[in-house]
């Protein structure tokens, strides 16, 4: 039976500018296609030599990326060959043995164009700005070792919608390019209808995220704003600060009337991929990572024939408020090696904390034959999915992690960020009571990864909802959750009941 009811797709929509609340100084063209140029061919980071030689400039002196840049410059040793080279970053998270320490960024270079002098020693050349940090970039010419000269070019800061209208629940993809990476440019937060979402990262993307919020409230026009803080509280009055220059961003998107578009049901959100996987070890399990509960085998070679052998997992109990936490290991299959040493353990993936758990045969005169198992998040479907304002309903997660990067989900309630839950204490599962809340129709939950803790001091980013979690988020690779729920007519649940 038809319910006029749709799951959530990618709609295929062209790309454009809403609306920045920066103005632009100088005119720049961009380029229809491609819209952005690849970073060049890595090169030194040179240095001057006597002194710098030669003038250079660039028209605009700052525009978005996929802009069109000219460059001339003059005063060089006539009629030689010069790289135009194009500094920036390359960024990395700082987090592993279950800590994060913050966000590293290390200086490099990539040539843009190799340029040649005339008879007076000018020079002339154009690129594309290319897909990368925001905000201040110099511009070098540089020839073998040595720099002669450099001018500076600002990567202007964008923000787009691929669509700017749809039916309540639709997919609002938004796309950020040229934010920074410095102090006071990296960290921006969007707002949803004033209401605060997330925030959104680029460390590993160099500059650019893209990422997706469902379209909550009722028909009519609704407002996103992208604002900076490198304070978690979202920093108002920009115009009055010390640094009143960032660019703030407002951009319109219109509810429209027609069937909702849904998330998908839980079992259909799992992960079917997980990036860097720890290495494989003696014992090889196929599957490589799954969600708890669920059959796998894993096979080891070299065993003695015909000897029984138990396979041991590994896991930690324990909570970060009193700062303690042991691991163990327990029994969970039990195999005897065949004529050729092969060896194969069936079991259930245990109800266990997410991430990393170390398999281990004792093989005896005190060896072992090691592996490891990923255990990825999942969500189990909610109790209730409809009622009136003050039903509540049940979130349910199994197999969340224990590091200070996976260890909690954040909650967002119709874009509204309404607080975190933790699995570590409860060995992975996590179970959240919301209560329905607004206007008759359908309402959405979102649960992102986060940052839980760690010794980085700024910018604070800790117990956030990381929007841009699918391609930047520290160490693991973990996915997000969303829920969607009915709000009916009636008599409002009032407390207690």
């Amino acid at each position: 039976m038809s319910l006029g009811i749709k799951r959530r797709s990618s709609p295929a929509c062209a790309l454009f500018v809403l609306s920045g609340m920066a103005a632009f100084a100088a005119p720049y063209s961009v380029l229809a296609a491609p819209l952005a140029a690849e970073l060049g061919q890595q090169v030194a980071l040179t240095v001057p030599s006597d002194g710098y030689v030669g003038r250079l400039s660039v028209t605009p002196a700052h525009a978005p990326v996929g802009a069109l840049v000219m460059v001339s410059g003059q005063g060089f040793p006539p009629e030689q060959e010069f790289d135009l080279v194009w500094r920036t970053v390359n960024g990395s998270w700082n987090a592993g043995d279950g800590e994060y320490r913050g966000r590293e960024f290390n200086a490099v270079a990539y040539r843009i164009a190799t340029v040649r002098s005339d008879r007076e020693g000018r020079v002339t050349a154009q690129f594309v700005t290319p897909e990368d940090f925001g905000f201040e970039h110099d511009i070098v010419l540089q020839q073998g070792s040595r720099l002669l000269t450099q001018t500076a070019f600002d990567l202007d800061m964008t923000v787009k919608l691929k669509s700017d209208r749809g039916p309540v629940g639709s997919p609002i993809e938004i796309e950020a390019t040229g934010i920074g990476w410095r102090e006071l440019q990296a960290s921006w937060m969007l707002l949803y209808d004033n209401a605060y979402t997330g925030w959104m990262s680029s460390i590993t993307t160099h500059g650019t995220a893209r990422f997706t919020i469902p379209a909550s409230g009722r028909p009519g026009p609704h407002i996103l704003e992208v604002l900076n803080s490198d304070f978690g509280s979202i920093y108002r009055n920009m115009q009055q600060s010390p640094q009143p220059d960032r660019p703030r961003f407002k951009l319109p998107y219109t509810i429209t009337a027609g069937d909702p578009v849904l998330p998908p049901p839980p079992e259909q959100q799992l992960q079917t991929n997980v990036r860097s996987l720890p290495p494989v070890g003696d014992l090889v399990s196929t599957p490589a990572f799954s969600m708890v509960d669920r059959p796998v085998v894993t096979v080891g070679t070299g065993f003695e024939q015909g000897k029984t052998y138990k396979l041991n997992w590994t896991s930690l109990t324990g909570n970060r408020i009193i700062g303690h936490w042991e691991e163990s290991s327990r029994a969970i299959a039990e195999a005897k090696a065949d004529a050729a040493g092969r060896i194969e353990f069936h079991y259930q993936v245990p109800d266990d904390l997410g991430g990393n758990h170390t398999l281990w045969v004792d093989i005896g005169n005190e060896k072992k034959k090691v592996g490891t198992y990923w255990v990825a998040p999942k969500a189990l479907p909610l109790d209730v999915t409809s009622g009136p304002v003050g039903t509540q309903f049940t979130i349910h997660l199994k197999g969340t992690g224990w590091t200070e990067t996976a260890n909690i989900y954040t909650v967002v309630y119709d874009n509204g960020h309404t607080g975190y839950a933790c699995g570590f204490n409860s060995q992975g599962d996590i179970q959240i009571f919301m209560q329905a809340t607004g206007a008759p129709g359908w309402h959405f939950i979102d649960l992102y990864p986060a940052i839980y803790k760690g010794k980085e001091t700024h910018p604070v980013s800790f117990r956030l909802p990381q929007l841009t979690y699918a391609q930047d988020h520290p160490a693991e690779d973990l996915p997000a959750f969303h829920f969607a729920f009915e709000v009916t007519s009636g008599n409002p649940k009032v407390a207690g009941e």
